[in-house]
């Protein structure tokens, strides 16, 4: 397997990181902290743990949001629209050319911090929602409907099909239909 890693030349962002397969599973958390290439934290571990489990033979970490923090307190109170359209580029064009099929929604309550992030899930969604993708979510969702982070799963949790178009429905995504 082959690394995928983007980040930007002071290591303040992180737009992928994984390694590289024939049937790969991609992941979305919401923002990076500290993980590189033969250095993964302990939620990308837990993601490539998951991944071999699971049976694919490799596995790619996106973002939500690509600012790396190790607090999601200290994510940036508004967005930084360049970075967000930096992020979901590459996104894109990973996504086009890798051999993926599942897609792993995996930002857990998190995703409630900053008002932006909901916007940026649905950006990444208009980019993939018209092509072959299975969303998955892990385990079962938390009390305000959104899919577990994968450091808070049970051993025994299991990979089930997640309906993006009715979470985003659900949860009336900031924008959600403005360029469509």
């Amino acid at each position: 397997m082959t690394w995928l890693y983007e980040n930007d030349c002071k290591n303040a962002v992180r737009y992928v990181l994984g390694e590289t397969g024939k049937n790969p599973l991609v992941c979305f958390g919401i923002n990076p902290s500290t993980a590189e290439p033969d250095n993964l934290d302990r939620t990308l571990a837990g993601v490539k743990s998951i991944s071999q489990k699971k049976g694919y033979d490799g596995w790619i970490m996106f973002n939500v949001y690509p600012q790396r923090s190790t607090d999601p307190n200290g994510m940036h109170k508004k967005m930084n629209k360049t970075l967000h359209d930096k992020n979901v580029a590459a996104i894109a064009r990973i996504l086009d050319a890798h051999p993926v099929r599942d897609l792993w929604v995996a930002w857990g309550g998190i995703i409630e911090k900053r008002t932006y992030l909901l916007e940026c899930v649905a950006d990444i969604y208009r980019i993939a929602r018209n092509k072959k993708f299975r969303w998955l979510s892990m385990g079962k969702l938390t009390k305000a409907g959104h899919p577990h982070h994968p450091l808070y799963l049970p051993h025994a949790a299991q990979m089930a099909v997640f309906d993006m178009d009715a979470y985003l429905e659900r949860i009336d995504t900031p924008n959600r239909s403005e360029g469509e």
